[in-house]
């Protein structure tokens, strides 16, 4: 397991706190979004690699913070982008998971 994900997997002292429930920039934006993934840096959700934008993956690249976690319900897989790693599961506070699925509130 990579250094970025074996730090997460030791216990933390608080959770990362989720910063909108559905994709932040998409959102702002109007669209739509498959699946969202949550930064385990600072907390920003945004959308999948699946998702038209890609929102997540374009906040790698803005912040290079490396690692984020499905914010899927029953979803505990992270991803490492430096070393690109994935581990199935981690230890996560409940707030780290989505207890449904979001989806783009209609106009």
């Amino acid at each position: 397991m990579c250094k970025h994900l074996a730090s997460l997997s030791r216990p933390r002292p608080a959770p990362v706190t989720p910063s909108s429930f559905g994709c932040q920039e998409c959102l702002e934006q109007g669209e739509g979004w498959v699946h969202l993934r949550l930064c385990m840096s600072c907390g920003h959700v945004g959308c999948c690699d699946s998702s038209p934008h890609k929102h997540a993956t374009r906040h790698f690249h803005a912040t290079r913070h490396p690692v984020m976690k499905s914010f899927e319900p029953g979803e505990d897989w992270a991803w490492c982008y430096l070393d690109e790693e994935m581990v199935a599961s981690f230890p996560t506070f409940p707030e780290e998971s989505a207890s449904r699925h979001f989806e783009q509130p209609s106009p």
